[in-house]
């Protein structure tokens, strides 16, 4: 599988999912046992407000490589214009960039980047 001809938007949903995933382990390991406020909890990271604002810091930090921020820049600029109704455009492009990386970086096995890239991530 050619890891440079799949879909953007393919990209990110599985990103999204693994992210989720790692949101939730992160959170359950830190002690918090209900489902409501797991829920609450990961809604700030998991949103995509929350993607934009952890792929700003990560960029800002210059934290990541020229091949990922080639990642990025496709999901960004996707074609798609249509987004969720409490985002707006730019923040759902960012979010997609961000869940685009995820997604590219489990599918390439570089799965030790991608835990570096999210242990950059300060949960709280």
């Amino acid at each position: 599988m050619d890891i440079n001809t799949i879909n953007i938007i393919t990209l990110a949903y599985l990103g999204d999912a693994i992210y989720e995933v790692y949101i939730r382990e992160h959170l359950i390991k830190q002690g918090i046992a209900k489902v409501e406020d797991l829920t609450k909890e990961a809604t700030i990271y998991v949103s995509a407000k929350g993607q934009a604002s952890i792929l700003k810091d990560l960029m800002v930090k210059n934290y990541l490589t020229e091949e990922e921020l080639a990642i990025i820049r496709r999901g960004r600029n996707n074609k798609r214009n249509s987004h969720p109704k409490h985002t707006d455009i730019v923040t759902y492009k960012y979010s997609t960039g961000f869940e685009a990386l995820i997604g590219y970086l489990y599918l390439s096995n570089k799965h030790d980047r991608l835990t570096e890239i999210l242990n950059q991530i300060e949960v709280k």
